[in-house]
């Protein structure tokens, strides 16, 4: 494996923690979740469980991007995942700003 590759798994891994971690904060503030597949898991289970479930498929994922060499894909799943990121950030400021 190449450096930029395993710090891209890196990466994306950090991601991951983060997108949960800020997914379940802005579901406990009462925002929705937006991404459908995601809202569906979380409903059907109690809501760390599916959205565990979710992260657990990104990872499997991640791991064939590793497994096959496609640093290319996960340096684009990576930014895309820092988008959402900061998407569920400004979810969780402006709904904290709508009930100031």
């Amino acid at each position: 494996m190449t450096d930029a590759l395993k710090i891209r798994l890196w990466n994306f891994t950090y991601l991951q923690c983060l997108d949960l971690l800020t997914t379940l904060a802005f579901v406990a503030q009462g925002v929705q979740e937006g991404n459908p597949l995601v809202r569906f898991a979380m409903e059907s289970f109690n809501p760390v469980v599916g959205l565990a479930f979710v992260k657990a498929v990104a990872m499997v994922m991640a791991g064939y991007c590793w497994y096959t060499q496609r640093e290319r894909t996960l340096a684009r799943i990576n930014m895309f995942f820092a988008f959402i990121v900061a998407w569920n950030l400004l979810a969780m400021i402006m709904n904290a700003g709508a009930k100031a």
